[in-house]
């Protein structure tokens, strides 16, 4: 691969990929290493014809994630909510840093009381850009999977929001 390619997807992508391993991880420095070696893993067998690097990317970043549970003994995802209170400072100084915008701040913090597929789905679709098709190809799962899934989060979500006080107009 062409060093000027890969500075390009790391200048791009580096920043996003980074923040969507930290929303699975929820750790700094796990996030860190895994993003260190999704970029390696593109330096060793990513091809400059690849058409869709960037979902190429997030695919490559959630597998290491999902390699480094199973090494860690727990083979599936939790589906428990997950609540960002006992997090430490130093990483809701980054999340502040990374996420300006008060309404996706809100949206981020309610995200995690979804389920962890529904969560994901709507991270990479909110946070990240990514429309059905390239999530679908993330998840390796239907894009009509996706849009349902990703329906039934924001009509769930949108409830979490209402009962915690927030203006849904």
């Amino acid at each position: 691969m062409d060093k000027d390619i890969l500075m390009r997807l790391y200048e791009t992508y580096s920043r996003e990929i980074w923040l969507y391993l930290f929303s699975l991880s929820h750790s700094g420095s796990l996030a860190d290493d895994l993003m260190q070696e999704t970029f390696l893993k593109a330096i060793l067998s990513l091809s400059d014809t690849h058409t869709n690097m960037r979902a190429w990317l997030y695919r490559v970043a959630r597998n290491l994630y999902l390699n480094d549970r199973k090494k860690k003994g727990r083979e599936e995802l939790s589906d428990e909510p997950v609540l960002f209170s006992g997090e430490s400072i130093k990483e809701d100084e980054i999340l502040e840093q990374l996420i300006h915008n008060e309404r996706k701040q809100n949206l981020y913090w309610e995200l995690g009381q979804l389920d962890v597929r529904k969560r994901e789905i709507l991270f990479l679709q909110y946070f990240s850009g990514l429309n059905q098709k390239q999530i679908a190809s993330t998840l390796q799962i239907s894009p009509e999977n996706v849009r349902i899934i990703a329906h039934r989060a924001k009509k769930e979500l949108k409830k979490i929001m209402e009962e915690n006080g927030y203006d849904i107009s």
